[in-house]
């Protein structure tokens, strides 16, 4: 049986989580810390999966193989992978200010950091104009931006005041089974 490594909080680890569950793909679940991922994942992060001998250390190479396990394509429009890069670019700006805010590093201090602010800030408004929520959470794009605004509103990361159609997905996300089950604060 596969085995999914990760913490339950990441918005990489969930992704991960809902693709398997969406493709009734068998997996365990084991929470690890940092501790552990950095001596067992050759990237030193999660998730990571192990399915026999084969071990994928990349959220991205995990839904490839899930979906692909399943039978299905995986981010075949480009416009799709776009949206789910522009939500990844987010998902590791505020990842990192949220770490290094925790050491003291903030955005008026640093202005690297101060760049990372803005990526987000701006970010959010091209994903309110991608997204079309009538079109419900039908690809990995849209499930990925999902994880990125759940994560970021429970980290207190971000505000969607005012992102009408990030609000709609958020609230038709809270009614999928699998999406609602795997959200940070379930």
């Amino acid at each position: 049986m596969m085995k999914l490594h990760g913490s339950l909080v990441s918005p990489f680890v969930r992704h991960c989580r809902i693709a398997l569950s969406q493709e009734d793909l068998a997996f365990e679940f084991i929470e690890v810390d940092y501790d552990t991922s950095a001596k067992n994942s050759p990237t030193k992060k999660v998730p990571y999966l192990v399915d026999g001998d084969l071990l994928l250390s990349d959220s991205r190479t995990i839904l490839k193989y899930a979906r692909e396990k399943a039978g299905k394509s995986y981010l075949e429009d480009i416009q799709d992978f776009e949206l789910f890069e522009i939500a990844n670019t987010m998902i590791d700006s505020a990842i990192n200010l949220f770490l290094l805010e925790n050491n003291g590093l903030t955005p008026d201090k640093v202005p690297y950091l101060a760049r990372q602010q803005l990526r987000i800030d701006d970010g959010l408004k091209e994903l309110n104009r991608r997204i079309d929520p009538s079109n419900g959470i039908q690809s990995d794009g849209v499930v990925r931006c999902v994880c990125f605004i759940d994560w970021a509103v429970f980290r207190k990361r971000i505000s969607i005041e005012g992102l009408d159609n990030l609000i709609q997905l958020k609230t038709i996300a809270a009614k999928d089974s699998v999406i609602a089950t795997t959200a940070p604060d379930a």
